[in-house]
């Protein structure tokens, strides 16, 4: 792979852990604080299984925003989309499409695939080191 792909290549997936991180941390703050208005499922109790998501939700997202713990972040809420998906989704349906799982299937591979791959350009992780620059050698 050429230098400009690779730089290419972060940068890419840079946008997609921020953007994804950006979604998530929107749903933890919609269970924890109901804002904004009108917004499913709502404000829910702090001490229930929605609110652990919640806190999963809003700190891991945030944390992904900034590619701090990247991979443990992403790691952590994939399994809380898989889990989420087979607790709340498939008992309903088979398909994702009837079920409303599509988000969370969409979520727990996009941070599976960020757990693995690292967290791409501009992030506090390149910053101190702890992430390589990139998994792909030429």
């Amino acid at each position: 792979m050429s230098d400009t792909q690779t730089t290419w290549a972060e940068r890419a997936r840079a946008a997609l852990r921020i953007i994804a991180g950006l979604l998530f941390l929107a749903h933890g703050l919609v269970k924890l604080t109901g804002f904004p208005a009108g917004a499913e499922p709502g404000q829910v109790e702090l001490a229930s299984l929605f609110g652990a998501g919640a806190v999963i939700e809003l700190v891991g997202g945030s944390l992904l925003v900034i590619g701090l713990f990247s991979r443990p972040a992403a790691f952590l809420m994939s399994g809380e989309m898989a889990v989420a998906y087979f607790m709340f989704h498939a008992p309903a349906s088979f398909y994702p499409a009837v079920n409303g799982g599509d988000a969370a299937i969409l979520f727990c591979f996009i941070f599976l695939y960020l757990s693995v791959s690292g967290p791409g350009a501009w992030s506090v992780d390149s910053l101190i080191g702890s992430a390589p620059r990139s998994v792909v050698q030429a």
